[in-house]
């Protein structure tokens, strides 16, 4: 059996998606696809729009065999902690072959050359680093000149310009240190730009990000949004647009699930966060992943102005801290990720259980065979934790705490029985 590893959000699942699972079977000849994903928060720092285990069955639905949940320290981290989590879980089956992942370059090559200078980080690098810091640069800017000056590569340095390009060298970054026999490989990312808000045409697939958009208009008390029409579209007429950009099993999902599960936004926890924020200091925020005492102190100055999650983030963030910087630390505050957390976690090898969302039931024999082959636990109950060691019993409560906070959100928001994070079954298709 040849196994190809996916890492994704699917927030939500688009033909983008389902393109990249049989293409990423068809490049690297695998039979069984297992896929990696966040739960219900993802990297961007924001609440995913709908829960996992739906995210999970329309993956399933559509080529997938199995999906994975990458426990919520990695999936709200930066792109090096969210690859190396996602790529250390893959790697702890001890029976992936490789991993594909999409980007704007489409090309391997570069994108591996670009990985080993950044893993290894040679002298030469770092002082050029060093001295473009030193001048006021951002970081991303500092990093891409300072590549550019050792490759003596324009065109090189550039490919961090794309934000999929940037996730795959961190993704070939992480298979490097880990010292991982899994092959990397990339697909070209075709037609949508990664945040473009608007749908492509027909037979062109369409970002997340304006899908996302589009179904905010479908109903959500808690938003605030620019542009937001007074009169806004009836779902039948959103999901009529969306039917030529989401697989079908998408769209069915969507209709029946409306304002029962999704669709949930950043704002709906705003008033979860500005709680968290008035019981901390500048002193204890800093404890948290990703806070700076810059940040600490900038989140203390202008949280009497705080009104909701979005504003929020806009209106703290700076040329050198960006929006999506803030959005992950304000959910780490939320959530209880603290650094120290993470450096034990990062010592410890990173992943201690693969958490099993869905499997599909004809192809039930890849359960056996990672069982046969992992380093790690896989768990399709959470009864099973005892078994976990200390640090994956703590990172598995985290896992747990933010699933039930989030479906609080979901229960208060559309009054719907609260179901909690032990209740749910896993996804069989």
């Amino acid at each position: 059996m040849k196994i190809v590893g996916l890492i994704a959000e699917y927030n939500p699942f688009h033909n983008g998606h389902e393109y990249h699972i049989q293409k990423a079977k068809e490049v690297t000849g695998a039979d069984t696809v297992i896929v990696v994903m966040s739960g219900n928060f993802v990297q961007r720092g924001a609440p995913a729009i709908m829960p996992k285990h739906l995210r999970a069955k329309v993956a399933l639905k559509s080529g997938a065999s199995l999906v994975l949940e990458l426990p919520v320290c990695f999936a709200t981290g930066s792109a090096e902690y969210f690859a190396q989590g996602a790529v250390a879980l893959l790697d702890s089956l001890g029976c992936v072959d490789a991993l594909c992942f999409g980007s704007e370059c489409g090309d391997i090559q570069p994108l591996t050359r670009i990985a080993e200078v950044l893993s290894d980080e040679p002298e030469e690098y770092r002082a050029l680093l060093r001295a473009s810091l030193k001048e006021g640069l951002p970081f991303p800017s500092a990093r891409e000149r300072a590549l550019q000056d050792y490759l003596h590569d324009p065109a090189l340095s550039r490919i961090l310009a794309s934000p999929n390009n940037t996730l795959g060298v961190e993704y070939i970054k992480a298979l490097i240190r880990q010292e991982s026999t899994i092959r990397p490989y990339t697909t070209l990312r075709k037609d949508s730009r990664y945040h473009a808000d608007t749908l492509e045409p027909a037979g062109n697939f369409s970002s997340a990000t304006a899908i996302r958009r589009l179904l905010l208009f479908s109903g959500s008390s808690l938003r605030t949004v620019k542009d937001t029409p007074y009169d806004e579209p009836k779902l039948s007429s959103i999901l009529a647009r969306l039917e030529d950009h989401v697989p079908r099993e998408c769209v069915n999902l969507l209709e029946r699930t409306h304002l029962t599960r999704y669709p949930i936004y950043s704002n709906d926890f705003s008033l979860l966060i500005k709680y968290q924020l008035m019981r901390e200091s500048r002193g204890t925020l800093t404890r948290y992943a990703d806070v700076s005492e810059e940040l600490a102190n900038r989140i203390m100055k202008h949280l009497n102005s705080y009104q909701n999650f979005d504003q929020f983030c806009d209106l703290i963030k700076t040329k050198e801290v960006t929006y999506s910087r803030i959005s992950r630390c304000l959910l780490h505050i939320m959530l209880g990720i603290q650094a120290s957390f993470l450096d034990r976690v990062a010592a410890d090898g990173f992943i201690h259980y693969a958490r099993m969302l869905g499997f599909v039931q004809k192809e039930k024999e890849i359960l056996s065979f990672i069982k046969k082959n992992s380093r790690i636990p896989l768990l399709p109950k959470l009864s099973d934790m005892d078994s976990l060691s200390e640090h994956g019993q703590q990172m598995l409560h985290l896992d747990i705490f933010a699933s039930n906070l989030y479906e609080s959100v979901i229960s208060n928001k559309f009054k719907t029985p609260f179901c909690n994070e032990y209740s749910h079954p896993l996804v069989i298709v």
